[in-house]
């Protein structure tokens, strides 16, 4: 079985690919920096998709790696032969564009997912809520400054999925035929606010760690002053503002489909606690 991962350095391409390889199919690890990229033997790395396909059964469709070359990657797919479409989705694909922050940094979500529904291949969709790196991303900088994180709405609340159950998961559906056909929302085993992420995080690192409300617009140009977008800004806060009268839902899927607890989000701070120290 040849299997193919767009997005192969990505935070959950990289542990997919090694998931593949140590269950012993052959994986083309498709990356911009083909040169650069370092893998597990014998993983083949490749520059782009259509250069992977010829003779590959499965592929995973990363929409931000594939950016505008997305339809055309589906339809080599189908003319290539290939049997089986795995679409990096999203939990909030369903939701407008504007509470749907990811777009703004290049993913397409809800078309990922309807080009692997309607290329009429046999598919799986995974939607898996926010990332536990995001959260490096944005608060990693202030905590390594002091103990006060500052952002909006303390008491919206998410449920932090760790990329690596993102990817065991992304493997069983691209080895096995037990999961087509379903579009399966992803979550960490735990809803928290804000307040109780950053709480978390302290006690992880031994810290008092707090979080401070601050006002939307400080908020948005922190994000900008961080290199984010103003239209990303704008659409996290709509996100995190949803949850404070919905709370954040877990499911349960990740235990179901590998017969083991998702991943605590304690166990990937203290995993990556480098990423937070001072």
């Amino acid at each position: 079985m040849t299997i193919v991962v767009t997005g192969a350095t990505g935070n959950v391409g990289r542990p997919l690919v090694t998931e593949l390889a140590a269950a012993g199919a052959r994986v083309r690890a498709v990356t911009r920096s083909p040169e650069t990229a370092e893998f597990p033997s014998p993983v083949d790395v490749v520059g782009s998709a259509a250069e992977a396909l010829p003779g590959a059964s499965a592929v995973f469709l990363n929409s931000r790696a594939l950016g505008q070359d997305l339809p055309s990657v589906v339809a080599q797919c189908v003319a290539a032969g290939v049997t089986k479409l795995v679409a990096l989705s999203a939990f909030n694909a369903d939701d407008d564009f504007s509470r749907q922050p990811s777009r703004f940094r290049g993913d397409r979500n809800k078309e990922v997912e309807q080009y692997a529904v309607d290329s009429g291949l046999a598919w799986v969709s995974l939607r898996p809520t926010v990332f536990a790196t995001n959260f490096a991303g944005m608060w990693s900088a202030q905590i390594r400054a002091g103990d006060v994180v500052g952002g909006p709405y303390a008491a919206a609340s998410t449920a932090p999925i760790v990329e690596s159950d993102i990817a065991a998961v992304a493997a069983r559906a691209l080895l096995t035929d037990e999961l087509v056909g379903q579009r399966i929302p992803l979550t960490g085993p735990q809803a928290f606010t804000n307040t109780e992420l950053v709480a978390a995080i302290g006690a992880v690192l031994g810290r008092p760690l707090q979080y401070l409300e601050i006002p939307a617009g400080v908020v948005r140009q922190r994000f900008i002053g961080l290199g984010f977008s103003a239209e990303f800004a704008d659409a996290y806060t709509s996100m995190l503002a949803e949850t404070l009268d919905k709370p954040a839902l877990v499911t349960h899927d990740v235990e179901k489909i590998l017969g083991r607890t998702a991943t605590p989000f304690a166990h990937w701070v203290s995993a990556h606690r480098d990423l937070f120290a001072k």
